[in-house]
């Protein structure tokens, strides 16, 4: 779950990753369950949102009450988007009131915001078999001057990371990245200007996971940016990855990790200094970890089967979690994916409904998620 881009923490940017290990002999291509209250309550968002009982009706406002009946129209105020088809990942955009969602099977890419038809920004020639397609973005560190996306996709010989300009093609940045029935999941997120983290699955060979030499199943740390310039080969800070769920990052520069495996989910993060801590959360009935966002003294992470976000309080200078997560809008809006932190505290995120066998008439959707209130903002 990515937050709004703004400035760029400066201690901790430039800390290394400890346990970083340089990929070697590698096919890279740089080229053209229960629920506890909130104790203490999580810091989110600047926004004094008050919890909201799962079951109640939604909540109007007066410009709400005059909202049409109609085909692709949610009576539900908290609806953002409807009629979109499958979403992937999911970014907000920098003025915080709009976002871009990836839709995974057509590989569009769509700008939606309340109140307005969504409109598409672009569209990457995708393969969309199996899990994969058009599966998450990221803007550009100085999106509001160049424009620039970057975006992981499935085509047909393998899972890469492109760049996108306005009005132009899409330019590889990291290709090679294995293929598989299964496993294609990934996910971005820049954790400096100069510094691009992608999560890989595992393409469904666990052993590859493990393999330095595969870039199946890691979390990457990628620096070569530029298209068609060669640059230093990705480097290993986490592997072992499952099937990919996402990558985050919290305000002391902090990394956390969604994954799913056969035998549990997880919650993995590394903290600044570069140690890895192993899970900090498991999920034994495996819900379906997916999108994430990480705050000051809360993780926040999309359930796709569990249909809901789980919210686990989190310390916020060790980022241990000592009580189980508590679940928002559980079965509200089904099966939730891709997700992004707003700068007023909600979390918008995007359904996978049309995965199953029944959708409702206004999916797939992007949704808005209010969070209980928490002190602090998310810096």
């Amino acid at each position: 779950m990515k937050p709004v881009r703004g400035s760029w923490r400066t201690a901790t940017v430039g800390a290394a990753l400890g346990l970083t290990v340089l990929l070697t002999g590698s096919c890279a291509r740089f080229d053209d369950s229960t629920t506890t209250p909130f104790s203490p309550e999580p810091s989110f968002g600047a926004a004094e949102i008050a919890p909201r009982d799962p079951d109640a009706a939604p909540t109007t406002t007066p410009e709400d009450l005059d909202r049409p009946d109609g085909p692709c129209i949610d009576p539900d105020p908290n609806v953002v988007a409807t009629c979109l088809d499958t979403t992937g990942g999911l970014v907000m955009l920098p003025d915080g009131m709009s976002a871009l969602v990836a839709e995974r099977r057509t590989g569009r890419i769509m700008q939606v915001a309340p109140g307005q038809t969504p409109v598409e920004v672009a569209t990457i020639d995708v393969d969309a078999g199996a899990d994969g397609g058009l599966l998450d973005l990221a803007l550009s560190p100085s999106y509001r001057e160049d424009g620039l996306l970057y975006a992981y996709i499935t085509t047909a010989s393998d899972n890469r990371v492109v760049r996108i300009a306005p009005g132009d093609t899409p330019k590889n940045i990291l290709t090679g990245i294995p293929k598989g029935t299964q496993g294609n999941r990934g996910a971005l997120d820049f954790y400096s200007p100069n510094q691009l983290l992608v999560l890989t699955g595992d393409a469904g060979s666990p052993d590859s996971a493990t393999d330095p030499s595969s870039l199946a199943g890691k979390l990457l740390r990628v620096e070569s940016l530029v298209p068609a310039q060669s640059g230093p080969a990705p480097q290993v800070a986490l592997s072992g990855i499952g099937t990919a769920g996402d990558v985050c990052i919290d305000p002391t520069g902090g990394i956390w990790v969604t994954d799913r495996t056969a035998v549990e989910d997880r919650l993995q993060r590394i903290d600044p200094l570069g140690t890895v801590i192993s899970p900090v959360w498991t999920w034994p009935d495996r819900p379906g970890v997916a999108g994430c966002g990480a705050g000051p003294g809360a993780v926040a992470i999309s359930l796709t089967g569990g249909q809901a976000v789980a919210v686990l309080v989190t310390d916020p200078e060790s980022g241990a979690v000592s009580a189980a997560p508590t679940l928002l809008v559980e079965g509200r809006y089904g099966q939730l994916n891709g997700a992004a932190l707003a700068p007023d505290g909600q979390i918008w995120a995007g359904t996978v409904n049309k995965n199953g066998d029944a959708p409702g008439p206004n999916d797939d959707r992007v949704v808005k998620i209010p969070v209980p209130a928490g002190g602090g903002g998310f810096d």
